[in-house]
């Protein structure tokens, strides 16, 4: 008798809990951070190795997940789902710039959120697990099989200015990959400075996950000189 009384008070304008609507947000939230675990630890970090990414992932699929299932009964459905993805979509950080790549996962981890907590009765389980278990194939076959080799590139300031030159090109790439350890295998020049006796150059070498982590979009500058 006290546990029927107690599930129909209402707290703030809400009963206690529903036994069957708890269960089912459970079971949601359980297997969507199970794939969200499986794109992010298993398939991104061993090859990106970047930690302060792995935050965000987690807390953007948590928060967007929560927010889809409780909002879920307000029934905004796909426009609902349109305009979380709208905002997402021009979400900036001000400290750094996203990467490419880094936003492509977090995109993923939004619209995993959405399916897996906004789908009802009219899709079919297996649907739903059709959905889930093709991101996750095509994004271990994109990251760990087709795409071993990712370029990645970096800026540098480079003092010789003679290497510059079309002839000495090899000369040059075989100079960058002694001195920076990297596998550089095209370089771009972007500005010369003949008062400083120096050029900006962009050099692009393929990054393995067994090397060490470079962010590829960061416009950082590099001094290799001696």
């Amino acid at each position: 008798m006290l546990h029927n009384l107690l599930l129909k008070i209402p707290i703030l304008g809400s009963k206690l809990y529903d036994v069957n609507d708890f269960g089912e947000l459970i079971i949601r939230f359980i297997f969507d951070f199970i794939v969200a675990f499986i794109l992010i630890r298993v398939i991104y970090y061993p090859t990106h190795r970047r930690k302060d990414y792995l935050f965000t992932f987690f807390l953007f699929n948590i928060l967007i997940f929560f927010i889809c299932i409780l909002l879920n009964s307000v029934k905004l459905k796909l426009g609902f789902a349109f305009g979380l993805f709208a905002i997402f979509g021009i979400l900036r950080y001000r400290t750094e710039q996203l990467p490419i790549k880094e936003m492509t996962y977090l995109f993923m981890i939004i619209a995993i959120a959405i399916i897996n907590s906004l789908t009802d009765n009219k899709v079919t389980l297996a649907e739903v697990l059709f959905t889930n278990i093709t991101i996750v194939i095509a994004t271990y076959l994109l990251e760990k099989v087709w795409l071993l080799k990712h370029e990645s590139r970096k800026v540098v300031t480079y003092e010789k200015i003679e290497n510059i030159k079309p002839e000495n090109h090899q000369k040059l790439i075989d100079d960058l990959k002694e001195r920076t350890g990297l596998k550089i295998h095209r370089v771009q020049i972007d500005k010369i400075d003949f008062l400083r006796d120096t050029a900006l150059l962009k050099v692009f070498y393929f990054e393995e996950s067994s090397d060490v982590n470079y962010d590829e979009n960061t416009p950082s500058v590099t001094n290799v000189n001696e």
